[in-house]
């Protein structure tokens, strides 16, 4: 039977599963998704990872490299040098194989590399019970109105957001979210409601980990990650001035970079 549906009528399909389906599916179920240019990879996008499958409860982690991103700059590196790289990033870790996967689909091919479109493929792979987890740093998070179709993510996938520690260990209390979600509401599209986009409604999707269990799509989920100063521009900085990067890529990348001078 095709599962494919459309993303507003994925969480709806959750509203008739079974108390016993849900419990056979389990929270352990859930795939992370980790999409970036990667230009390179580096520590903080392994340390994202890791600390998300922890934190809520991951099968596997799926790190899926943008081919063309349509929102930036060309990346510097090349889709099949950047793939390449993220390839040996992950081989540097054999604790993680099969849990820790590569998804090549936007790097082979010629189109714009957009989220819902991602998320879309990956939903009819899964099938519209499984949960799906988009990964992201809060930076991230804040600019999602600018995105394409932004307000169908929410029907193909649940969004965990990393954000620094905080002392108060309930994440709903999370002060730097809510602010990021009251800004969207200068962002949301002129064709939308109020009602559909209004303040509430957006908090109102805002739960914990075990939330993600529940249903396969729909929830904002917030996650405390260890917060590390690195970025894909920082070393691409450092690499053109000719200054040592090592640990904050894998080795295995370092020495791809410079066999292929790519930076």
């Amino acid at each position: 039977m095709d599962e494919r549906v459309n993303a507003a009528s994925i969480e709806d399909k959750a509203g008739v599963m079974t108390q016993h389906e849900l419990a056979i599916m389990g929270s352990s179920s859930a795939i992370g998704i980790l999409g970036g240019t990667f230009d390179p990879i580096h520590i903080a996008h392994l340390r994202l990872a890791i600390e998300a499958r922890e934190a809520l409860s991951l099968a596997q982690v799926l790190f899926v490299p943008a081919g063309q991103p349509p929102l930036r700059k060309p990346p510097q590196a090349s889709a099949a040098q950047r793939l390449a790289m993220v390839t040996k990033a992950l081989s540097a870790m054999p604790e993680f194989t099969d849990i820790f996967l590569v998804d090549e689909a936007e790097v082979v091919t010629h189109m714009a590399s957009y989220t819902v479109k991602t998320l879309e493929r990956l939903r009819a792979q899964y099938g519209v019970r499984r949960p799906l987890v988009l990964l992201m740093g809060a930076d991230a998070f804040a600019k999602l109105p600018l995105w394409h179709r932004w307000q169908d993510l929410f029907g193909l996938a649940h969004i965990g957001v990393a954000t620094r520690p905080a002392a108060d260990t309930n994440v709903l209390s999370d002060n730097n979210l809510y602010t990021q979600v009251a800004a969207w509401q200068t962002n949301v599209g002129a064709g939308e409601t109020a009602t559909q986009w209004s303040m509430d409604s957006i908090i109102q999707r805002i739960g914990l980990p075990a939330d993600i269990s529940h249903a396969p799509a729909g929830r904002i989920v917030p996650f405390s990650i260890t917060p590390l100063a690195v970025s894909s521009t920082l070393i691409r900085q450092r690499l053109a001035a000719k200054h040592n990067v090592r640990h904050l890529v894998s080795d295995h990348v370092l020495d791809y970079i410079a066999t292929h001078s790519i930076y």
